[in-house]
């Protein structure tokens, strides 16, 4: 399927089941990029929204001080309570999605582009591969969903940010708990990471 007959709808199915073509079309298509952009942010900022309106958030102040080493964590209690207020983090969070995102977008495409320009010389332009950085993290929608699903069938609302990370690492294998050696880089490599990887 090629052509006036691919759509942005088939990129994102084809996306997962067939990267290859996928991929050629987005080369083509470099303004679809907005489709994955604003659905991967939205979801993203929308799971957030969602748990801090959901999670006893007072449990989830007293989790936080609680994950911090023991010979700060008294000096650090008082700053993290006062801090922690639900409308606050809210939107500190979505803020940090939106721009951390578009940040590390901008310098892989940045990256990708100049290597490219250096090893290649190929004639590909940044918006090209700022769309194909955009395309290939488009698989990230499955960690959030995912954490909707969590949500859903918890049995209590006492639930990490952590635990909503159902496809890392830990999650699956370490299961390092908060203070642990290995809990930090554990729970943020997850099966996403590696299926971007994959994709690029």
């Amino acid at each position: 399927m090629t052509g006036n007959s691919y759509s942005v709808f088939n990129a994102m199915v084809d996306i997962v089941a067939s990267p290859g073509k996928a991929l050629d079309e987005i080369k083509l298509h470099t303004a679809w990029l907005w489709w994955p952009l604003l659905i991967s942010l939205l979801l993203g900022s929308g799971l957030m929204i969602y748990y801090y309106s959901w999670v006893d958030f007072p449990w989830l102040v007293e989790e936080t001080i609680r994950g911090i080493p023991a010979e700060n964590r008294a000096e650090s209690a008082d700053a993290i309570r006062q801090f922690m207020q639900p409308g606050r983090s809210t939107w500190t969070t979505v803020i940090a999605i939106v721009v951390v995102t578009l940040i590390i977008y901008t310098i892989q495409s940045t990256y990708l582009h100049l290597a490219n320009k250096l090893i290649t010389g190929a004639d590909i332009r940044f918006g090209q591969w700022f769309s194909f950085s955009t395309w290939t993290a488009f698989v990230g929608v499955f960690g959030a969903l995912a954490a909707f699903v969590l949500i859903f069938m918890a049995d209590s609302n006492q639930l990490s940010q952590q635990s909503l990370q159902v496809l890392s690492i830990n999650s699956l294998l370490v299961h390092a708990s908060p203070g642990d050696p290995w809990f930090t880089w554990a729970s943020s490599l997850t099966l996403i990471n590696f299926w971007t990887l994959f994709l690029m």
